[in-house]
């Protein structure tokens, strides 16, 4: 009826997929696999990283695809920062926005962040971070912010760590940080104490950055009904997820314990 040869609708009807159909096909499995596997939180440029380890692909190609999914890394509300009314005493800056190191245990930093649930109001994390690993080496979360939160986050790390004599311990000049109690016990344990400038946030910019991470990856995205479930998300996160598998461009694109591991083994 159509006057075309029977083999030209045979063809048709028979035809396989091209090389390339194939191929892409694959990249949107792999892609939407790893993005699922990062709870949505991977944008093209760490889905790209990991699919370069198996695949010859872009990333604008990865990009492509990916909004053809209709995938979106999940994105973080911008900092605003509000200076202080409260005159605060200076203290050393001994770190001086030097975030460099050669080996694991040498600069530690640490800060509070709010944490808010349904049940108790608002809770609170400490958090102390290792910047050669970026991994979270110690942190405790309470319902009240106080000197001893700090200092359990603290000593968690010592624990865990095993950490040489005058390793550098920065902070913020919160009161818990520039209290008797803590400056005692960093005392004990021979660090070297140092705190950002007055109204400075980039002095401590890199623990809170990985607060700012915690709250979009996970806080932003779940209600807590309650302390104990929020310290059950908080752990899930920080040990399962963030120390674990978290892939950080600024070490390589590896995970803060790989991190370790590798500074450990030199």
């Amino acid at each position: 009826m159509l006057g075309i040869p029977r083999s030209t609708y045979y063809s048709f009807r028979y035809k396989k997929p091209s090389k390339t159909a194939i191929e892409r096909e694959i990249l949107k499995q792999e892609i939407q696999s790893i993005y699922d596997a990062s709870n949505g939180i991977y944008g093209a440029p760490k889905i790209h990283k990991i699919l370069s380890k198996k695949f010859d692909v872009s990333i604008k190609r990865v990009q492509r695809i990916m909004s053809e999914l209709g995938l979106k890394s999940v994105i973080i509300k911008k900092f605003k920062h509000h200076t202080t009314k409260v005159k605060i005493e200076d203290k050393d800056n001994v770190l001086n926005q030097d975030f460099t190191t050669d080996t694991i245990n040498e600069k530690w930093v640490g800060d509070i962040t709010y944490i808010h649930t349904i049940k108790d109001g608002w809770c609170y994390l400490a958090s102390v971070m290792d910047l050669h690993t970026k991994k979270i080496v110690g942190y405790a979360f309470d319902k009240n912010m106080t000197t001893d939160l700090i200092i359990r986050a603290l000593d968690n790390a010592v624990i865990v760590q095993n950490r040489d004599e005058g390793l550098i311990f920065h902070s913020d000049l919160g009161s818990q940080y520039t209290s008797f109690d803590f400056s005692n016990y960093t005392s004990k344990n021979k660090m070297i104490q140092s705190f950002s400038k007055k109204g400075c946030p980039y002095d401590n910019a890199c623990i809170e950055s990985f607060h700012a991470i915690l709250k979009k990856e996970e806080v932003y995205r779940v209600k807590y009904f309650d302390f104990e479930y929020a310290k059950l998300r908080l752990f899930e996160y920080i040990e399962g997820w963030y120390n674990r598998k978290r892939i950080h461009g600024s070490i390589g694109f590896i995970s803060p314990d790989e991190c370790e591991k590798i500074a450990r083994a030199s």
